[in-house]
């Protein structure tokens, strides 16, 4: 299919896929990106790359483009600093930021295609949604479904550098860096919150806590 139509017009065939289900929710709109990203398998990573494009400016997806590219290796390849940038161009919610750095920049990152100053620039950044995507990059770091295999000390150094940012986004964002890194280090977590204690949010410091001895992040309280 691919290989006889321009990136545009393949752009277009998946726009009005999606548009005409029927129901529109998470498993529909992935079995519709599953369809495509298997029939781009043998195509070029650019032309996935502007497929991807496309999909994003043009009709206003995040998702769909950013599983597309995570599916095609030579198009997640293609990804650097300028590139990501560009996709993540716009966040504006804790959706459109999860969204791209758990799909996106962080397995970038883990994978090597961008370096740890690009991320210490997000964390710099004076636009919130930067920050939160520092932090949840390191998600995909240690989140196993996401290939995460640990990483201590990159989720830390980037957790220790927002400590003290208590807007809200950035708080649970921290919370969510620290919980997802307590599978494979929970020692290192502790000694992190103990440290910390004084300066980590209420919210923090609660929810690690909770996942450090009870496996969850807000446990049920049991009723008589």
């Amino acid at each position: 299919m691919a290989t006889t139509t321009g990136a545009d017009e393949f752009a277009a065939q998946i726009h009005e896929q999606l548009q005409a289900l029927l129901v529109r929710n998470a498993p529909s709109v992935d079995a519709v990106r599953h369809a495509f990203s298997r029939s781009l398998r043998g195509e070029d990573g650019r032309f996935v790359l502007e497929v991807a494009r496309t999909l994003r400016f043009r009709y206003g997806y995040r998702a769909v483009p950013y599983e597309l590219l995570l599916a095609h290796q030579g198009a997640f390849r293609l990804l650097g600093e300028q590139e990501l940038e560009e996709l993540g161009h716009g966040l504006d919610s804790w959706g459109a930021v999860d969204t791209f750095a758990r799909i996106l920049s962080g397995p970038a990152w883990r994978d090597g295609l961008i370096g740890d100053e690009v991320i210490l620039k997000w964390v710099q950044s004076p636009d919130r949604w930067w920050r939160r995507a520092a932090l949840v990059s390191t998600v995909a770091l240690n989140m196993r479904s996401y290939g995460g295999r640990g990483d201590t000390p990159r989720t830390l150094g980037i957790c220790k550098l927002l400590v003290d940012d208590h807007d809200d986004m950035i708080e649970k964002a921290l919370s969510w860096a620290l919980r997802e890194l307590v599978v494979h280090d929970a020692a290192a977590v502790e000694d992190f919150v103990s440290e910390y204690e004084d300066r980590l949010g209420s919210r923090v410091k609660r929810e690690v806590r909770n996942k450090l001895t009870t496996g969850l992040k807000s446990p049920r309280r049991r009723t008589k």
